[in-house]
């Protein structure tokens, strides 16, 4: 692994370590790649996913044009909008390593527009 690698795994132990979701509030989980962007709501203590998108996902795949920062919106309102669905409002952010800045940052806002609390 090379160096931002590990650093970004460093950051993500001492994040984790201090963090945890549960069925009332779930974590929400965040990844990036070079090209796309996951989210997940996961309930730690049963350790399963509740909720999951990305931008893989057939109805924001469509959008060729879309830059990545817009995809990145795209994914946290989609998540949002899952979440409510099942009732859940309120979760806790998990940026995984990742600076919340970029794709990272458009997603949390993307999320919060659309009805979720952190």
């Amino acid at each position: 692994m090379n160096k931002l690698t590990l650093r970004r795994i460093k950051i993500k132990k001492r994040i984790r370590s201090r963090i945890s979701g549960n069925s009332e509030r779930p974590r929400l989980s965040v990844f990036r790649s070079n090209t796309e962007i996951y989210a997940q709501l996961i309930d730690d203590g049963s350790g399963k996913t509740i909720i999951a998108s990305s931008s893989k996902e057939k109805a924001l795949a469509k959008e060729k044009s879309k830059s990545k920062l817009e995809k990145a919106k795209s994914v946290g309102a989609a998540i949002a909008k899952k979440a409510v669905e099942k009732g859940i409002k309120e979760v806790v952010f998990d940026r995984n390593g990742f600076l919340y800045h970029g794709r990272v940052k458009a997603l949390a806002d993307g999320a919060r527009e659309n009805g979720l609390k952190f």
